[in-house]
């Protein structure tokens, strides 16, 4: 049950959790907000240990929950599961609510969470990898994380080029996939690449200029072992010496007339061709 009701937005306690929405804040406390139903729900079940959370031992946790009375009532399983995990559930007003989220229509209930991404070093047994450089929009970023966790990727890193994971519109777009599997924050491209091929990886770069096509190099088997895909920034795709470090640029094939696809669905189509050839050669 809710541990505290909060109704004024000059708290101090909820001045202190609005400003997470500040990346400065963020990365000094190393907490941010999980906004949503779903996100919390994840959440909750990464950090009590159950559900598909990567995390060997003490699971990042979930520091309280914020509810208004509607979203209580209405998500009853929630309250229930962060008071079974002993995690303080607050409610709070509606205006409170919309001060603490930052979409147009909150949903009535928020989390803060402590930071889930891991050190590269500790990532192995990897098949399936995604490499996140240069890609700034925090929308695409989250779609592309949930899409890897649906194609049973083994890590996301979001190098130190690319946009903060746990900024609230990426958080939000990954669907409660942030609490999936593991995500490596701040590494380099050229870390990364050099770690993946470390694994045994073959690591390629996806760009709509790349001289061999996604279908070639599926059919030629360079799919069929551990791989590494290297995603590049929507609008200008990945700069030149970033492709270098890979095993070469990956184009989609277009067969109709438009110029391109958008990032999360080249993201998309090239990790699913990857895990359908990795399955199909898979020892029986």
């Amino acid at each position: 049950m809710a541990s505290h009701e909060f109704t004024s937005i000059r708290s101090p306690r909820i001045k202190g959790v609005r400003r997470l929405a500040k990346r400065t804040f963020r990365q000094r406390e190393r907490r941010f907000l999980a906004e949503g139903p779903q996100a919390v729900r994840e959440a909750l079940a990464a950090a009590s240990g159950q559900g598909r959370s990567p995390y060997r031992g003490a699971a990042p946790g979930v520091v309280e929950v914020y509810a208004t009375a509607e979203a209580v009532q209405r998500h009853r399983d929630l309250v229930d599961a962060a008071h079974a995990a002993g995690v303080p559930t607050h409610r709070v007003s509606l205006d409170v609510m919309s001060e603490l989220t930052q979409t147009v229509t909150p949903q009535g209930v928020i989390a803060v969470c402590e930071f889930v991404d891991v050190p590269l070093e500790s990532i192995g047994d990897i098949r399936l990898a995604v490499v996140l450089s240069h890609v700034r929009d925090p929308g695409n970023a989250g779609t592309v994380l949930r899409t890897a966790d649906a194609a049973g990727a083994d890590v996301v890193v979001f190098t130190d080029a690319s946009v903060d994971p746990y900024n609230g519109k990426c958080v939000r777009a990954s669907a409660g996939s942030l609490f999936h599997l593991p995500v490596v924050v701040g590494a380099s491209a050229a870390s990364a690449v050099d770690f993946l091929r470390g694994q045994g990886a073959r690591v390629w770069a996806a760009d709509g200029g790349g001289t061999r096509d996604l279908h070639e190099v599926a059919d030629g088997g360079d799919l069929d072992g551990p791989v590494g895909w290297v995603f590049g920034n929507e609008a200008w795709g990945l700069p030149e010496e970033t492709v270098r470090l890979t095993d070469g640029a990956v184009s989609v094939p277009i067969y109709g007339g438009a110029e391109s696809l958008n990032l999360a669905t080249a993201a998309a189509v090239c990790l699913y061709t990857t895990a359908r050839q990795q399955r199909r050669r898979a020892p029986s």
